[in-house]
């Protein structure tokens, strides 16, 4: 992670050092954007061909039934398994007696394909395989095998459908991406096809033989059955070796399966058929010995051969990525998951347990330092220095103007107030305004706060009582969105409180609070001073500054019901840009104190604890989260609809118990969780796409400039929330 150069991090245009040069900025712009741009565009690619190549089908036991076989050809219809309706012919070829074709559907797979391809090569056996495209293309090493051992390969087409029910077009699809996935995984192109659904001539009917026509102009030669073995049912393997043994002598195709569930009774079965078979005086051939041909597969040119293996490796990744996204969305869900339970069990007990009391000094009465920066906060500036005056705490505040441009210290001075002291100086940022003020504070205890946040008059009083603990540092407040009558402010307000507070009670439990949030915390100044005071290194200052306390020792609290609202981004691209901000910000903090992991104390225990936690629920789970999403898009399209809006309102119910037990903590009426699924679906996809564009930056080396929000002065002081005694 690099130090951002000395430029004034509160939204000063000027650098407040030497003019640095740097390379133009639009090469790294655009490395930030295509880089999502291309990795969605690689899970979207890797998705269809995982989701149509996998996409399951039923086995041939749903055959149809009840149509009608009108104009179907009684020679057809009387005659043998083989049908050629190729070059205007119309043949049927029937299987010679004592003659047996096995033939196998649905494969290849990967587990029984090769048990039964072994048993028929131990007796010499030749099989005709009718595969599927997808199968062929997630399994192409099975298929070669088979090739190789001089088996004959037929097409079962892509996906296994109804052909009779497709159009033109999709039957054309379903057959170019057969023959393309046998090119790759094989090298080669057959003529032989069984049609998903088929049985024996005799059942042949209307649509089906249409179907078989158009096929045979296509240069196909069609399989039908004499014997169906019903192996799928599993009835035992004498009952599929008895189905599949001709009677009275005649030759026979048999049906049986090496894929689409457990095969085991048909490889058992195959090892007494064909001994049995053998011994009267049945042989065995294939069906391009029926239509008198040597093969009829073919090899494959050069293009087709590289297309082909350019599919099949192109399933390939996609299988292996669906994969390792599977199990990192395993490793999400049981993180998200692991992360609710411990947020709600530790702030059930953050909210039950007894505070200890003030030390013999007793309640920490007295007078208190507040510090404001402010650069063009004109909008904001009264509400804030009103709602301080009427603090129920003594105190001193002191508004620090960092250059301000729109009349800011003078309208501070203009509103008269009582212990208001107004401090100008060049514009310089955030963290020197904030020193300024700390060097000018009177007192030993500071609280600071930004300038478009107001506090409860009871805020300050409540925020330094921890302060009677001489080891506390640093106390964190309760901040809340004080605009949010429009659906983004609502979703902010969720946020807040359903994941920054909620998560400052498990981090004040395990004594390694990450941050103390600008618009409300207090600090001792001695402890300040020990931290090296408000650093300008990072984008999050205040967060740089909360472990730099935790590395000198002190401790740092919560507490709850100091309240204060403060502004919240009233747009998209304000809240873009805040929270692009507090992202990279906080990797920074986090790579500047990375030394706090190999040391000792408090600053160990922060360190191999609280950095831990920031790592894996803030930076990691949220960039994977997506994946939910995405997943959710894929059973959508792919998988069982009904199953993936389960699992989906599944995850959204485990977030409605969260949020609605921070609000019931925090006080606040349910009304606004309304919003949640709102939330769910829009604003938490910005948040991933802000963190990722973060993370890039962080990884481009580009020095991220501090960026101006927009202030409206929209925030009201609502009424106090009946909050919990915690």
């Amino acid at each position: 992670m690099r130090r951002r150069p000395d430029r004034s991090p509160d939204r000063s245009s000027r650098p407040s050092g030497p003019r640095r040069t740097r390379a133009p900025l639009a090469p790294r712009h655009r490395f930030r954007i295509v880089v999502p741009l291309i990795l969605l565009a690689f899970v979207a690619s890797v998705l269809l061909v995982e989701g149509y190549t996998t996409r399951g089908f039923a086995g041939d036991q749903e055959g149809r039934g009840g149509r009608s076989a009108s104009g179907v050809p009684r020679s057809i219809a009387g005659g043998g398994p083989v049908v050629d309706t190729t070059n205007d012919h119309l043949r049927s070829y029937r299987t010679p007696d004592r003659t047996v074709v096995l033939t196998f559907d649905d494969g290849p797979d990967p587990t029984w394909t090769p048990r039964i391809q072994a048993v028929l090569d131990r007796y010499g056996t030749p099989g005709t395989f009718f595969v599927t495209g997808q199968q062929t293309a997630r399994y192409p090493e099975v298929l070669r095998r088979v090739v190789r051992s001089g088996h004959e390969i037929g097409v079962h087409t892509f996906s296994h459908p109804d052909l009779t029910t497709r159009s033109a077009n999709d039957i054309d699809r379903e057959l170019s991406l057969t023959q393309l996935a046998l090119a790759g995984a094989a090298g080669i192109h057959t003529s032989l096809m069984r049609m998903p659904y088929s049985s024996t001539p005799a059942a042949v009917d209307t649509p089906e033989w249409s179907l078989a026509r158009r096929l045979g102009e296509k240069g196909y030669v069609l399989a039908f059955i004499d014997q169906d073995t019903n192996d799928w049912r599993r009835p035992g393997a004498r009952e599929i070796a008895d189905a599949a043994t001709p009677t009275g002598g005649r030759g026979a195709v048999v049906l049986l399966h090496d894929a689409g569930g457990d095969r085991s009774q048909t490889v058992e079965a195959l090892k007494t058929l064909i001994p049995r078979l053998q011994a009267q005086g049945y042989r065995f051939t294939t069906l391009a010995e029926l239509v008198g041909a040597d093969t009829l597969t073919s090899p494959v040119g050069t293009a087709d051969l590289w297309s082909g293996r350019i599919f099949v490796a192109a399933v390939t990744v996609s299988a292996t990525a669906v994969t390792a996204v599977s199990a990192l969305l395993l490793v999400v869900g049981s993180l998200v998951l692991a992360r609710c339970v411990l947020l709600l069990v530790l702030a059930r007990h953050h909210a039950r347990r007894r505070r200890p009391g003030p030390g013999g000094d007793g309640p920490v009465t007295r007078p208190v330092s507040v510090v404001i920066p402010a650069y063009n906060e004109e909008p904001c500036i009264p509400k804030t220095l009103r709602s301080l005056a009427a603090s129920e705490h003594p105190l001193e505040i002191i508004v620090v103007d960092d250059g301000s441009r729109d009349g800011t210290a003078d309208l501070a001075e203009s509103l008269a107030l009582d212990n208001v002291t107004v401090v100008r100086q060049p514009n310089s940022g955030k963290p020197a305004a904030l020193n300024t003020g700390v060097l000018r504070a009177s007192h030993d205890l500071v609280v600071m706060l930004d300038a478009d946040t107001v506090f409860a008059p009871s805020t300050v009083g409540r925020l330094v009582q921890p302060f009677a603990d001489p080891r506390v540092g640093a106390v964190a407040g309760n901040a809340k969105v004080g605009n949010r009558r429009r659906l983004l402010g609502r979703w902010q307000h969720i946020e807040y409180v359903m994941g920054f507070n909620l998560d400052r009670r498990m981090y004040d439990l395990l004594h390694c609070m990450p941050t103390i949030p600008g618009a409300v915390g207090a600090f001792r100044a001695e402890a300040l001073r020990d931290a090296g005071m408000v650093s300008a290194d990072t984008l999050a200052e205040d967060t740089d500054l909360t472990m730099a306390l935790h590395r000198a020792g002190w401790e740092i609290g919560y507490v709850p019901d100091a309240l204060a609202w403060t502004e919240a981004p009233s747009s998209l691209r304000e809240l873009w840009r805040q929270r692009y901000r507090w992202s990279y910000g906080t990797m920074q903090a986090a790579w500047k104190h990375r030394h706090a992991l190999i040391e000792r104390g408090p600053a160990g225990r922060f360190g191999r604890v609280g950095l831990p936690l920031l790592a894996v629920f803030q930076i990691f789970t949220p960039l994977l989260a997506p994946l939910i999403d995405i997943l959710a898009l894929y059973g959508l399209v792919f998988g069982d609809p009904l199953t993936t809006v389960l699992a989906w309102c599944g995850v959204l119910a485990v977030q409605a118990v969260c949020a609605a037990y921070a609000f019931h903590l925090d006080g606040e009426p349910l009304r606004p969780l309304w919003a949640l699924p709102l939330q769910q679906v829009v604003y938490r996809q910005v948040m991933y796409l802000v963190l990722t564009q973060a993370c890039l930056t962080a990884i481009n080396g580009y020095r991220l400039p501090w960026q101006r929000l927009k202030r409206s002065g929209d925030v009201m002081l609502p009424p106090q929330p009946s909050t919990r005694r915690t």
